[in-house]
């Protein structure tokens, strides 16, 4: 049985315990115009959580810091939305929506610099990668408690540079913070897994 507009509705606004901020309204509509399984519309909401508490501790952290907030948070607010078009990469892995999700974020009028980080989430070691692609794909690991030292050594190289502070000092300030938001790991995994993979009846 298809779920309804409903359970869809609950993944983007209900408040879970604990609480997760909500994705932007353009965000929220653009999934419910796409029909979203509910459980992808959870974990867009889960890792934009994330990223919310990541730059913005990257903010105080560094009051030097140049980075994009906003593009940070729409990146991980869309970064899996290709699996609207890849749904069995719900559930199972694969890297057909990385680009499908670019694409289709163009294709609904979205500029390509905030459409690109639907493709880069999964390739930080790529040349020109930014500090908001950084931050894009620690959030993406992190919101299930997962760490991927290459890619923190990453992070932690930009805060070095852009601090002046020693190597070892700002990856103890980082590590701090990933094992904070790793914590709360089990809710959010338990709130996405709440949500059917099935796209909501037309």
């Amino acid at each position: 049985m298809r779920p309804s507009d409903d359970e869809l509705s609950r993944a983007l606004h209900d408040p879970p315990d604990p609480p997760l901020h909500p994705l932007p309204q353009a965000v929220a509509d653009l999934l419910c115009a796409l029909a979203a399984p509910p459980r992808l519309a959870a974990h867009l909401r889960a890792v934009h959580d994330v990223a919310r508490q990541l730059v913005t501790w990257a903010e105080g952290h560094c009051a030097g810091l140049a980075v994009d907030r906003e593009a940070v948070l729409f990146g991980a607010a869309t970064h899996d939305i290709g699996k609207v078009v890849h749904p069995a990469e719900l559930s199972g892995p694969g890297s057909l929506h990385e680009e499908a999700g670019r694409e289709l974020l163009v294709a609904h009028g979205i500029a390509p610099e905030l459409a690109r980080f639907a493709a880069t989430h999964a390739m930080w070691t790529d040349p020109g990668v930014t500090l908001e692609d950084l931050l894009v794909s620690t959030a993406d690991k992190v919101w299930k408690n997962k760490r991927v030292p290459a890619l923190e050594d990453l992070v932690v190289a930009r805060l070095t540079e852009a601090t002046g502070r020693p190597r070892w000092e700002e990856f103890l300030a980082f590590d701090e913070l990933l094992e904070d938001l790793g914590a709360g790991a089990d809710h959010r995994l338990a709130y996405q897994a709440s949500f059917t993979t099935t796209r909501p009846a037309p």
